[in-house]
């Protein structure tokens, strides 16, 4: 039975092809994420044990800027008692914190969160062994800096030149004094590092005479455990200390817990491949065992039992699984080489490193290939096994009717009602837990509309009949034959069908997430822009005063972040100008008047307001961040809005308790509107700074849905693989089709069928089963994306669902594009096929 199954599959490799290319894709793709994950890991896990390599002891300041009794940090006198400790080499201070450079068009390089400034410290032989410099030298003036040399190239700076550095503060030229590498994090993440002189960096980020963090080298042969105990009681309360070799099994357990989470969605999509695939390879088993029946039956009837077929169709599935997963792994590695080095992309910068290559990936790829490859072939010859041999000889076993599924029908109808429950109920319940029982019912549905999906083959293709017709005969035919084994019809219109459902439903999803970000900044929105700092840090003071008294300008108003306790609970509260925040911001008052927070009254959101029980004149005591109490009146009750926190109060009040306020925004709306030459005063107005944005409406549109439709992209992106091996199973239907109907086109042409009418007769019905599958896709996924987006609803004000129907047309138009891209091989073969030998064949 091993020789027979050899044999066959040596017999039929054109029509295994896509089986194989089907398998090899699935298996690609899982292989390649197991490869590539492992490549990084063991990246990220080298660079973190190289950055640690030269530390026995780190010691972190534990400043809580929120209480103004500890010290900003880890002192001088600390750092000094540290390296007098028996062992210590060396005791080196960093900080750190944000600092952006521009490029020669003024824009900041980098994407602000990673870009970073810290000090240079050098040692006793005048070298800082963090930075190795390619030109010039560290800074030692307060005028100098060094970058690093992507920063350098990208800006198209040398040593000597100007530099501008925007802070947290003003921006500053500086001289660029050198150029250096470095394994930084910051710079691997595709940011920016600006090295300035200690004094100066202790300056901007810290209070001087103060570090953030000290790293302590060891002399030769000392201990570090030793070195750690010594140093513990030095720091007290102001800092932890830790060992070099604990932070670096710390990073590489943090590397691991971050990559975990790339490795299972890529290794989703990967199911999600194979799973279309399971279809492609049982239709293409069921057709091959179909055309072997007689075959079969003559083995059984020579003495073969139903377990020795069954075992012939299993070997054969097990030797095209094992060939298509050897391929697939390696085209996984190159998968994997290909995914590094696209990060780069992404503005991404993976550390340098051989490519990890272990047995795991490899016995992965052979068990899923040759599993699924197994299962997916596993019914179709048990089917074969138990036709009865003088049947099947007198091919008397017809292909299955409608009446033949009642029995299948029933049970998918079961399934899919099972899991539309699960659907609506997960949107009904909401949060986290709706969406667990929707991804639950969407696997149910998915299944119960596959097994049902012959079914509803009849009734939605008889509905394109008529358009048929139009194509005379050959549409006619085409109709005929895409109706006439709803089995075949279904399994090639399932792998579609899955891929086209996820693709809808993150598109919907997508367009109805968008639209209401959209609606939330049109609507409560009226300023003609945003201003914020690109690192995500607060702005300060200065700039709020340098934008009001920019020509022009007609209310500005900060949303400076703050809290006080209210009877003991915390309260999170939005410091604001009185009488501008009603011309920047759309803030719908319910009862009050904004107007009294300029008479030292608070306004309080509704939802909190009904929570809590406050109403217009409730007065409050308030516990502010210096300790000190008073009472607030609640002035007027708002509808909340995701632009401001729940309590509104004037800047002046937070200000008097806070000595450092944090700023993140600040809304001005200008007398002309939204003008070129209005944002160029804004900007010059602020010194000109890249690390500060400017936004009109559509820049603060595109920073609210941009994320939105980048990782639309990438899930598209992911899901194509899925797309693709629907492709395959569309052509490989149609082609073995066209083989099993040889008799049937020999005779149309004998008839007076031309080989043009039969190449359109083949594409119509490759068109329509596409369409159809794109059909039954395209519904699910607007259910899914319907389910997904009302678990949502309630922290996204303004929602509504939106069917993008310029998506969905291009869906049907790329689904029908498949059809014929599809039917190209198998259209040309039937329409080649002698007509003489075709009406002989069997």
């Amino acid at each position: 039975m091993f020789r027979t199954a050899l044999r066959n599959v040596l017999a039929h490799k054109a029509r295994l092809l896509m089986t194989v290319l089907a398998v090899m894709l699935g298996v690609a793709f899982v292989s390649g994420t197991l490869v590539f994950t492992d490549t990084l890991s063991n990246a990220f896990r080298n660079q973190s044990a190289k950055s640690y390599d030269n530390v026995a002891v780190a010691v972190s300041a534990l400043h809580d800027a929120d209480d103004p009794d500890k010290t900003p940090g880890l002192s001088e006198e600390v750092r000094r008692k540290i390296e007098g400790v028996d062992g210590v080499a060396e005791a080196t201070g960093r900080v750190s914190g944000f600092a952006g450079v521009p490029d020669k068009d003024g824009k900041l390089i980098g994407v602000g969160w990673s870009n970073k400034g810290t000090n240079f410290a050098p040692g006793k032989d005048g070298e800082d062994p963090a930075y190795q410099f390619t030109d010039g030298s560290g800074p030692v003036r307060d005028d100098q800096i060094a970058l690093d040399e992507e920063t350098a190239v990208k800006g198209g700076y040398q040593v000597g030149d100007t530099v501008r550095v925007a802070t947290n503060g003003p921006v500053k030229e500086y001289g660029l004094a050198g150029v250096f590498t470095t394994e930084d994090g910051a710079v691997s993440a595709g940011g920016s590092l600006v090295l300035f002189d200690t004094d100066v960096a202790q300056k901007l980020y810290v209070e001087p005479g103060f570090f953030q963090d000290i790293t302590v080298a060891a002399k030769p042969g000392a201990d570090a455990s030793k070195i750690l105990a010594a140093v513990e009681p030095l720091v007290g309360e102001s800092g932890e200390a830790q060992t070099g070799q604990a932070l670096a099994d710390q990073q590489a357990k943090d590397i691991e817990s971050g990559l975990s989470v790339l490795n299972q969605m890529l290794l989703a999509f990967a199911g999600i491949a194979l799973f279309v695939g399971v279809f492609l390879i049982s239709n293409t088993f069921t057709m091959l065992v179909a055309q072997r029946t007689k075959e079969l039956a003559l083995m059984r009837a020579v003495g073969a039992s139903r377990k020795q077929i069954t075992r012939s169709v299993l070997a054969e599935a097990g030797l095209v699984g094992l060939v298509a997963s050897l391929v697939g792994f390696g085209l996984g590695v190159l998968l994997a080489m290909g995914l590094r080095s696209g990060m780069s992309a992404f503005g991404l910068k993976v550390p340098g490193g051989e490519l990890v290559v272990t047995s795991t990936p490899l016995i992965s790829a052979l068990a899923v290939g040759v599993l699924i490859t197994m299962l997916a072939a596993w019914l179709p010859g048990r089917r074969a096994a138990k036709i009865p041999p003088v049947a099947a000889m007198s091919s008397v076993h017809a292909v299955a009717t409608t009446k033949s599924l009642v029995v299948r029908n029933s049970i998918g109808a079961a399934i899919t009602a099972l899991g539309a429950v699960g659907i609506i109920a997960g949107a009904g319940k909401g949060g986290e837990t709706g969406r667990m029982l929707i991804g639950a019912g969407a696997f149910f549905t998915l299944v119960g509309v596959i097994v049902l999906i012959p079914l509803l083959s009849r009734p939605v293709i008889t509905l394109a009949r008529p358009l048929l017709k139009s194509f005379g005969v050959a549409g006619k035919l085409a109709g005929q034959n895409a109706v006439r084994n709803p089995r075949r019809t279904g399994a090639t219109a399932s792998a579609l069908a899955i891929g086209l459902t996820l693709v809808t439903g993150l598109s919907v999803l997508g367009a109805t997430v968008g639209s209401a970000l959209d609606r939330m900044t049109t609507d409560q929105i009226k300023a003609d822009y945003m201003v914020s700092m690109a690192s995500g840090d607060g702005l300060n003071q200065a700039a709020l005063d340098a934008l009001e008294k920019v020509p022009g300008v007609a209310a500005v108003s900060p949303q400076q972040a703050g809290y006080f306790e209210i009877k003991g609970d915390f309260a999170s509260v939005s410091g604001v100008t009185p009488g501008d925040i009603e011309k920047v911001l759309r803030l719908n008052v319910t009862s009050g008047s904004l107007a009294s927070l300029a008479d030292g009254k608070i306004a309080v959101a509704d939802k909190t307001a009904d929570k809590q029980g406050w109403k217009v004149g409730t007065a409050l005591p308030v516990e502010y961040l210096d300790k000190k109490k008073e009472k607030l009146t609640v002035g007027a009750v708002f509808e909340s809005s995701e632009f401001v926190s729940p309590v509104l109060v004037d800047t002046k009040i937070l200000n008097a308790h806070d000595s450092k306020p944090y700023i993140p925004q600040i809304f001005v709306s200008m007398e002309g509107g939204q003008t070129a030459a209005g944002e160029k005063a804004l900007i010059q107005a602020l010194g000109d700074n890249p690390a500060i944005t400017v936004m009109d409406h559509k820049d603060i549109r595109d920073a609210f849905g941009g994320q939105i439709n980048l990782m639309l992209n990438i899930m598209y992106g992911l899901l194509a693989m899925a797309l693709i091996i629907a492709v395959l199973g569309v052509v490989n239907t149609l082609a073995m089709s066209v083989f099993e109907r040889q008799q049937e086109i020999g005779m149309l042409r004998a008839i007076g069928l031309d080989r043009r009418r039969v190449k359109r007769m083949v594409r119509l019905e490759a068109v329509v089963i596409a369409l159809f599958g794109a059909v039954v896709g395209i519904g699910l996924g607007s259910f899914l994306g319907w389910a997904i987006g009302e678990t949502m609803k309630s922290s996204l004000p303004g929602y509504a669902l939106v069917l993008p129907w310029d998506r969905i047309g291009v869906f049907l138009l790329l689904a029908g594009l498949v059809g014929v891209l599809a039917s190209l091989w198998p259209a040309r073969s039937a329409a080649r096929l002698n007509m003489l030998t075709a009406i002989k064949a069997e």
